[in-house]
């Protein structure tokens, strides 16, 4: 199972330059090295979490806390680990983390083309309440909104 294979844990400053990697395997514009490590070091208000696989960052994902919101930032995860649920377990691990800190609601946006996300956010109980048309900069492609209000 995969639970067995996979560790979540907290991201600290040794996991960047993985973290980067997957980043730019998962996005189309990639955040910088340098503000993964500031998200991490430096954001009081951050919660980033790894999925290891034996001391391998397979996969990452990040959410602010401000007062009892959740806004997760990205969940990426490594393409050659992609389908066997480590999403699941990040985002389970976000939902954990927002919990222990009271956070009551939390959102997010996504692509409108990434079926996949969307599902895994569906699965989360997140609905759709909103469109942020022409979000990414990349390709003018707008943004579904989700929240999921009983977390």
């Amino acid at each position: 199972m995969i639970s067995n294979e996979i560790k979540i844990c907290k991201a600290d400053p040794h996991h960047v330059d993985e973290i980067f990697k997957i980043s730019n395997l998962s996005f189309p514009i990639s955040w910088s090295k340098e503000s993964i490590k500031k998200e991490i070091v430096d954001n009081k208000q951050a919660i980033y979490l790894v999925a290891l696989k034996q001391d391998k960052v397979v996969g990452y994902g990040g959410v602010w806390v401000i007062l009892d919101e959740g806004h997760i930032t990205n969940i990426a995860v490594n393409p050659d680990f992609r389908g066997i649920g480590v999403g699941s377990l990040i985002l389970d691990g976000l939902i954990e983390a927002c919990k222990n800190k009271d956070v009551e609601h939390m959102t997010l946006e996504v692509r409108k083309s990434n079926t996949a996300a969307i599902n895994l956010y569906k699965n989360f109980n997140f609905i759709q309440e909103g469109i942020r048309k022409k979000y990414y900069a990349d390709n003018g492609e707008d943004a579904l909104i989700m929240w999921n209000h009983y977390i």
